[in-house]
């Protein structure tokens, strides 16, 4: 985790170096996604099977975790990109949260109330109740179009209930940009056997992508999320036909920068004691920099990465090495969620 830490630093002191030779300046926009891990409030929602969230089975003072979580949350989320754009994502993407409130409160927590972020959120038919949403920046992002697509997986003739996908459409300051937000299913019952639900999740994707295409030929698509695969499994690979590798990518085409990563042994989280890299963000190809021309006239990706600091990561017991998660056997941990986040910095000339 290290490594990815000195490679960060190299590159933008490479970049900060060519920018100075050239005399340009650049806007730097940070994309972002966030699982929460069972951001749920501790109201009892009769419509959904929120009994079974972590907070919901705990004994003792549920709103004191609650509120230190929504806190620790904040803090993550204000980091993110902070570094190099001066403030957190433009736009986020997150998963694992129960309703639209609890998302109120994140954003008007200590730490990101001044951002003012906004929220596109719709209520899932997730028989959990946990749904994605994607918060932004209005003064960087506006959004023209928004809606929820219900991947209408079956398995043996019986409907998978799980999350939406959710697709935003918007400016990104003046560029028209396109978000997909995913929280594929999940493992349960074996990789193997949950496969074929992650691959209609992953065709689903493909739809609404030439959805997108009907009214924007060559879109500028962003698709991020939880996806409960690795960047190798057939989902990606098979029904995306995503690329690892600028040079084989054409017009169209999905690159994805995080199959690299998981190949140099990187991740996101721990899962049934097996390291995976479920959570990306990958894109379309006019948002490639490609054969490093360093054009970026119009926004382009110039950095992903795992925000993956110290302070994020368990220091012992039976998760150490693995993101510090809140909930563990029925208590809280005072940590901040069982995901790292992931993220994406997007530049352009600032003419």
């Amino acid at each position: 985790m290290r490594n990815i830490a000195t490679l960060l630093v190299l590159i933008f002191v490479s970049f900060s170096t060519y920018a100075q030779q050239v005399g340009k300046k650049y806007k730097i926009r940070t994309v972002g996604f966030y699982n929460l891990e069972n951001l749920f409030d501790t109201e009892n929602d009769s419509d959904k099977n929120d009994e079974a969230s972590p907070i919901m089975e705990m004994k003792g003072d549920k709103e004191e975790v609650y509120w230190d979580k929504i806190d620790k949350l904040g803090e993550v989320i204000s980091q993110l990109g902070e570094e190099k754009a001066n403030t957190s994502p433009a736009i986020l993407g997150v998963a694992e949260v129960e309703n639209k409130k609890v998302l109120e409160d994140l954003i008007a927590s200590e730490r990101l109330k001044k951002k003012r972020y906004s929220i596109i959120h719709f209520d899932s038919p997730d028989k959990r109740g946990i749904d994605v949403a994607l918060l932004y920046q209005p003064r960087y992002f506006k959004p023209i179009h928004f809606e929820a697509f219900d991947p209408n997986i079956y398995d043996q003739n019986y409907k998978v209930y799980t999350r939406d996908i959710l697709l935003v459409s918007g400016y990104l300051d003046d560029e028209l940009v396109h978000i997909i937000v995913n929280h594929w299913p999940s493992r349960r019952g074996g990789e193997a056997k949950s496969r074929p639900l992650r691959e209609k999740a992953a065709y689903k994707v493909k739809q609404i992508i030439e959805k997108i295409k009907e009214n924007d030929p060559n879109p500028k698509v962003l698709i991020m999320g939880d996806f409960n695969d690795d960047p190798i499994n057939s989902s990606f690979k098979s029904v995306l036909q995503t690329k690892s590798k600028k040079k084989n990518v054409e017009e169209g085409d999905i690159y994805n920068p995080y199959e690299d990563m998981f190949r140099r042994g990187f991740n996101t989280l721990g899962y049934r004691d097996n390291i995976n890299l479920f959570d990306q963000i990958m894109f379309t190809s006019p948002l490639l920099d490609k054969a490093d021309k360093k054009d970026f006239s119009t926004y382009k990706m110039f950095k992903s990465g795992i925000f993956n600091k110290r302070f994020l990561t368990e220091k012992k017991g039976r998760y150490k090495g693995y993101p510090f998660r809140s909930f563990s056997y029925g208590r809280y941990t005072g940590g901040y969620s069982d995901h790292y986040p992931v993220y994406m910095y997007l530049i352009k000339e600032d003419k």
